[in-house]
């Protein structure tokens, strides 16, 4: 275990670099008055958002590391049996790319105030996402009609555990994006928006990211990146 404490070290200075460059440690509890400027954005203070998604992401990579971690020291043992990865899985990976691809178009609209193309982004980024998530549960299906139950191997339980935690994570970012849509429909709040709009391309950019990761480990692409990590774990 002491890779993974290394990588969460490593994770942790990562997120404080940017706390610290951010100015959030700058300890302005402790400055009597009103601080006169901060270390970055033209010394305007910190983007608290920005910087509390940063720190969730922090987080939420550490949870899919230690995911990958087991997955790797699991496949080892003697009753691993990895199942047939339903075919869906690779259309439901190109529709997370389009809902990625179509939110980074959305962050470059708002910032060249092109409203109406911002709007059809961030509709477009949510439809491919609920294709995302309907094709996941598709897949779900197919391991189920398939009899490759979660209780019959353990290989089988990862698969329902590293998708439905991804799952997971995308259905808390809709929420929020269905929510930004709606702000977006109103004209005048369009000025309000220009920080989430970007917080949701971030958000999207990070899940597209992680699944890629998981695909790769379902596939078994990584096999031989898990026989490392397996003796340098144990």
């Amino acid at each position: 275990m002491s890779v993974m404490g290394l990588f969460f070290i490593c994770v942790f200075s990562v997120a404080l670099i940017y706390l610290w460059r951010e100015g959030v440690l700058e300890a302005s509890w402790l400055q009597e008055g009103e601080i006169a400027a901060y270390r970055a954005n033209g010394g305007r203070p910190p983007n608290a958002a920005k910087t509390g998604l940063i720190v969730f992401l922090a987080v939420a990579l550490c949870l899919f590391s230690l995911l990958c971690a087991a997955f790797f020291m699991r496949m080892g043992s003697y009753d691993w049996l990895s199942p047939p990865l339903p075919g869906i899985l690779w259309f439901n990976t190109a529709a997370l790319i389009v809902a990625s691809g179509a939110l980074h178009v959305a962050s470059a609209a708002r910032k060249t105030a092109a409203g109406e193309r911002m709007r059809y982004a961030l509709s477009a980024g949510a439809v491919a996402s609920l294709v995302f998530l309907f094709g996941q549960l598709w897949a779900w299906r197919d391991m189920i009609a398939g009899g490759f139950y979660a209780s019959q191997n353990p290989a089988n339980a990862f698969f329902f555990l590293l998708t439905g935690a991804h799952a997971l994570h995308l259905l808390g970012g809709l929420a929020v994006l269905f929510w930004t849509i709606a702000q977006a429909s109103r004209q005048e709040a369009e000025n309000a928006l220009a920080g989430t709009v970007e917080l949701c391309a971030i958000y999207w950019h990070f899940l597209l990211a992680v699944w890629l990761l998981l695909f790769a480990l379902l596939v078994g692409w990584a096999d031989t990146l898990g026989v490392v990590c397996r003796r340098l774990l144990s």
